[in-house]
């Protein structure tokens, strides 16, 4: 049988240690913010049933799931009439089930549904798992990918709002990014603007084009919002609107005028000031100067967002967005329980992993797993060495003995290709004097030290 060269499935990564190093001090430092916040850890599986995530996030969106072939022979009860017609999308009930997870927002609101009796609210909680998506790779977008995601449900309080802006900007900083804008929208207003053009039962379509401006542009804008209903004189209303210009406050007082006769709209530009309250409360007005930026071309596609929505991307990288999210109202009413409002974010890890790799962001000890390795000279002095490497380990030290008695060269070389930054050195001499041989793989320096000073210095 010929053997078949070994590949990744597109859209996909191995991750090496010294990558999963760098991955998990995003996760930890992501996991520490959250926990400062008050908010708690949860998982949900991989998949779900295909009825949980369909429908959740648009038709763009549901094109994009995953969908999971039933056990078994699938097609064995399928309809003849429906394989002749070679139809996915009508054969997709009948050989399909279950769908790998979109995000981790529809999971967490079936989530709260399920238990509802156990949990209580407002209920503040995290969770950093994959999700995959059908979309086309590039830079920056995989097929499977870490959601870092927080939420809260059961509080109407834009308190939260105004809390997710401090986590992003903590977090991101934390991580060393320097110059990133937190963008802010809110969907009442979008809501608004499509019922003053007159189109109110567009607003999806809107959005959804609207969206798209930092990618097609006015006129690929314009154009998609002419093939989805809207005329000429329409494009007219929304071309300054779209183009809005100035500071917050300038963008607002603009948006009041335009919006006035609007109550949903009106109500979308308060519940923004409100959020902004609460940051000047904290003492962040500093964030609204520099950092927060009201966008009104901000829409995200996903139809549970109603209120405000955040969308973060860095300016010191080119790079998509790089975090976003919102309030979603009604999102748990799907599931049969209605009244339950909710807002979230995501922190997009796999993006920021980038931004971090090429901004050389990531601390130099996270390369370094192992901290000590122990060479092996022969197996007489393992009865002497295991149990030291035993109690360094009690002592919270990470230490390593080479398995073999390999030549003292190829042993260096090991410690040099893990980056471990020291070697320790047991043979006779060290055996009889209770005093060991201590190399700084670093400066290449050799000292004699005690137990208790080895454990002092490497701690």
């Amino acid at each position: 049988m010929a053997s078949i060269k070994p590949s990744l499935a597109k859209g996909t990564r191995d991750f090496s240690p010294v990558e999963m190093d760098k991955r998990n001090h995003i996760y930890n430092t992501l996991k520490s913010i959250f926990k400062k916040f008050g908010y708690s850890e949860i998982q949900t599986p991989s998949f779900e049933n295909l009825s949980t995530l369909t429908g959740k996030y648009g038709d763009e969106g549901d094109k994009l799931i995953f969908k999971i072939l039933n056990s078994g022979d699938y097609l064995a009860k399928t309809p003849e009439s429906l394989l002749a017609e070679k139809n996915s999308n009508s054969l997709i009930s009948h050989i399909s089930e279950k769908a790998l997870r979109y995000d981790l927002t529809v999971p967490f609101a079936r989530y709260v549904v399920m238990h509802q009796n156990d949990i209580t609210l407002p209920f503040k909680r995290f969770q950093i798992q994959p999700v995959w998506r059908a979309d086309r790779p590039q830079r920056g977008r995989y097929r499977e990918f870490y959601q870092c995601d927080v939420d809260v449900v059961g509080s109407p309080s834009l308190l939260n709002e105004a809390e997710f802006i401090l986590i992003y900007n903590e977090a991101l900083v934390e991580l060393g990014l320097k110059d990133f804008n937190i963008k802010l929208n809110n969907r009442k207003i979008l809501s608004g603007i499509a019922e003053v053009v007159g189109k109110p039962e567009l607003i999806v379509d809107m959005t959804v084009a609207i969206d798209k401006l930092d990618k097609i542009g006015l006129d690929g804008v314009n154009k998609e919002l002419l093939e989805r209903g809207f005329t000429a004189k329409d494009l007219e209303v929304l071309k300054p609107i779209i183009e809005l210009k100035g500071t917050n406050d300038e963008k607002l007082q603009s948006m009041k005028s335009v919006l006035s006769a609007s109550e949903i709209g009106m109500k979308g530009i308060t519940e923004i000031e409100e959020v902004f309250d609460y940051i000047k409360k904290f003492g962040r007005k500093d964030l609204l100067e520099r950092v927060v930026e009201v966008d009104i071309t901000l829409a995200r596609g996903l139809n549970y967002y109603t209120g405000c929505i955040f969308e973060v991307k860095t300016n010191e990288v080119q790079m998509g967005s790089i975090g976003g999210g919102g309030r979603y109202d009604d999102l748990t009413g799907m599931f049969g329980l209605s009244g339950l409002t909710g807002v979230g974010v995501s922190f997009g890890a796999d993006r920021i992993f980038d931004v971090l790799e090429e901004l050389n962001l990531f601390p130099a000890a996270g390369t370094a797993r192992t901290k000590l390795l122990v060479v092996n000279f022969d197996e007489n002095l393992e009865s002497y060495t295991l149990p030291l490497i035993y109690r360094l380990r009690e002592s919270g030290i990470a230490v390593e003995l080479y398995p073999s008695a390999a030549k003292i060269k190829k042993q260096m070389s090991y410690a040099d290709s893990k980056r471990i930054p020291y070697v320790l050195l047991v043979g006779e001499e060290e055996v009889n004097s209770g005093m060991l041989s201590l190399k700084d793989m670093e400066t290449g320096a050799q000292v004699k030290v005690s137990f208790d000073e080895l454990v002092e210095k490497l701690k």
